[in-house]
C-alpha cells in the first residue's frame, strides 16, 4: 500500500526501490537521533514543569504589553533549556539575522572590533556588519571587522586566531551552521574549545554564536560551554514550525539586558512587547520542537545518503555526525538545483504547483533559489532547499515537520533529476 502511495503521487518504481535500499543503512543513525530528542525532550519538559505553565499563560496582550506573564515566563523557560541567565524570545525580532544583529548592535561600541575566528559569516551577516556596505551596518557605527579563516581541513586557525586577538577586539561571533559554504558544522564542544582559546588571550571578550539551524541537535547547547549569547528564530529549530515568527537570544544578564534596550528603548527594556495571542504556538512549538528537529535530521541523513549513492559529494556525509539539520548536495550546475528545487516544491503541502527560480533576493549578493511550500513564509524547520546560483551549484536541504514528509521531499528531489535527464536512478 505504501509503495502505491508513493507511485502515485509521481514517484517511480525505480526511484521508491533506491530510497529503500539506502533506508536499509540509515537504523543505527536514526536510534540516535531520536536519543537526542529524547533527551532534549525531557529538558524542553522540565523547563515548562518547573516554571509551573499554566492555561493563564496562553493568553496575549495587546499595546504596551506591560504585565504579559506568558511572555516573561517563556524567557525563563528559554533561559533554563539554555541554561543561561536570561532570555529575550520575541516576535518582535523578525527572523535570526535580526536576533544577530540585535545582539552585535547592543553590545558593541564605536571603536570596536568584532572577530569571527571562524571564516566568513552567512551571507545575510555581511550588510549588518559592513563588509558589503549597507545604511545602519556596524561599520557605520565606527565598528571593525576582523576574520580568521578555517585552516584547508576545517579546523581552527589557533595561531591566527591568537595573532588577531587585539586590544580593541570586544566580540567574537561564531556561526555554528554552515551557512552557504562547505565548511564543516561545529558541534557545541568543538565551541567550546574555540571560546576557551580566546578567552585565554583575552578573557572579557563576549562570545556570540549563531544557533540558527543548531538547536535540540546535540546534547547539550553552546551556551553550556561558555557562550555569553547563542540566537536563533522561531522559524527554526525552536518554533517546532507553529511558531508563526520570532526570534530569541539566551545568555547572560547583562548581554540581554543590553539586546532589550536595543529591541525596544532604554528605560523601556523588557517590560514592554505585546504577545498578541502568540503565546500558544510559542509555547506549542517549543514543546514539539526536539521531535520535529529530529524528523528534520532523519531527512537530512536520508538525503546524503541518497545522494551518495547516486554519485554526488554531500556535505556532510550520511556516516558523519550532525550537529544542525542541513545536508548540502553539490549538483554541479545550476538546472540541477532548479530541478533538486523544484522536487521538494512539487511534494509540499502548499504551493506544490510553483517552480522555484533563481532570483535576486534581500540580503544576499548572488541570486538565490529557494523551494518553500511551508504554512509559515520562509520556515525552514518546514521542508525547504536554497542556494546560491553560484558554483559549485550546491543546494542546501533542510526541515521537515514529519519525517514522513521529509522522505517523500528527498525522493521527489530525485525524482526530479531523473525526469531532467540529470542522474540515473
Amino acid at each position: 500500500m505504501i509503495r502505491k502511495g508513493y507511485e502515485e503521487s509521481g514517484i517511480s518504481a525505480r526511484v521508491y526501490a533506491r530510497g529503500e535500499e539506502v533506508l536499509k543503512g540509515l537504523q543505527g543513525a536514526f536510534r540516535e537521533i531520536d536519543e537526542v530528542a529524547e533527551h532534549a525532550q525531557l529538558k524542553v519538559l522540565g523547563a515548562m514543569r518547573r516554571a509551573r505553565v499554566s492555561e493563564a499563560h496562553m493568553m496575549g496582550t495587546t499595546g504596551y504589553g506591560h504585565n504579559d506573564e506568558g511572555r516573561d515566563t517563556l524567557e525563563r523557560i528559554y533561559a533554563d533549556i539554555f541554561r543561561t541567565e536570561d532570555a529575550l524570545v520575541r516576535p518582535q525580532i523578525t527572523c535570526g539575522t535580526h536576533a544577530l544583529s540585535l545582539a552585535l548592535a547592543a553590545n558593541l561600541h564605536p571603536g570596536d572590533e568584532l572577530l569571527s575566528p571562524v571564516g566568513a559569516p552567512y551571507d545575510t551577516l555581511e550588510e549588518v556588519i559592513g563588509i558589503r556596505p549597507s545604511v545602519g551596518s556596524l561599520a557605520e557605527y565606527g565598528v571593525t571587522y576582523r576574520q580568521v579563516d578555517l585552516l584547508p581541513d576545517g579546523g581552527f586557525d589557533e595561531a591566527g586566531i591568537r595573532a588577531a586577538i587585539g586590544p580593541r577586539t570586544r566580540m567574537a561571533t561564531i556561526q555554528r551552521s554552515r551557512g552557504y559554504s562547505l565548511r564543516p558544522t561545529f558541534s557545541p564542544a568543538q565551541i567550546g574549545r574555540l571560546i576557551a582559546l580566546i578567552h585565554s588571550v583575552k578573557p572579557d571578550v563576549i562570545i556570540l554564536v549563531d544557533n540558527c539551524y543548531g538547536e535540540f541537535t546535540d546534547y547539550r547547547e553552546p551556551s553550556e560551554f561558555g557562550a555569553d549569547m547563542t540566537a536563533g528564530s522561531l522559524i527554526k529549530n525552536p518554533g517546532g514550525g507553529l511558531a508563526p515568527a520570532g526570534g530569541y537570544i539566551a545568555g547572560t544578564r547583562a548581554c540581554i539586558e543590553r539586546c532589550a534596550a536595543r529591541l525596544t528603548a532604554p528605560g523601556l527594556g523588557k517590560d514592554v512587547g505585546a504577545s498578541l495571542g502568540l503565546n500558544p504556538s510559542l509555547y506549542q512549538g517549543l514543546f514539539l520542537s526536539p521531535t520535529v528537529t529530529a524528523s528534520a535530521k532523519k531527512g537530512a541523513v536520508f538525503a546524503a545518503a541518497m545522494y551518495e549513492s547516486l554519485g554526488f559529494r554531500t556535505f556532510p556525509s550520511s556516516r558523519e555526525r550532525r550537529y544542525d539539520i542541513i545536508q548540502s548536495v553539490e549538483l554541479g550546475s545550476l538546472a540541477a538545483m532548479e530541478a533538486f528545487c523544484l522536487g521538494v516544491q512539487t511534494a509540499a503541502p502548499v504551493d506544490s504547483f510553483v517552480r522555484p527560480v533563481a532570483s535576486e533576493m534581500a540580503g544576499y549578493a548572488d541570486d538565490v533559489i529557494m523551494a518553500a511550500g511551508t504554512f509559515v513564509q520562509g520556515s525552514s524547520i518546514e521542508l525547504s532547499a536554497d542556494g546560491p546560483a553560484r558554483p559549485p551549484y550546491a543546494v542546501y536541504f533542510q526541515g521537515g515537520l514529519t519525517w514522513p514528509h521529509a522522505k517523500f521531499g528527498v525522493l521527489m528531489s530525485v525524482q526530479k533529476l531523473v525526469d531532467a535527464g540529470l542522474c540515473l536512478c
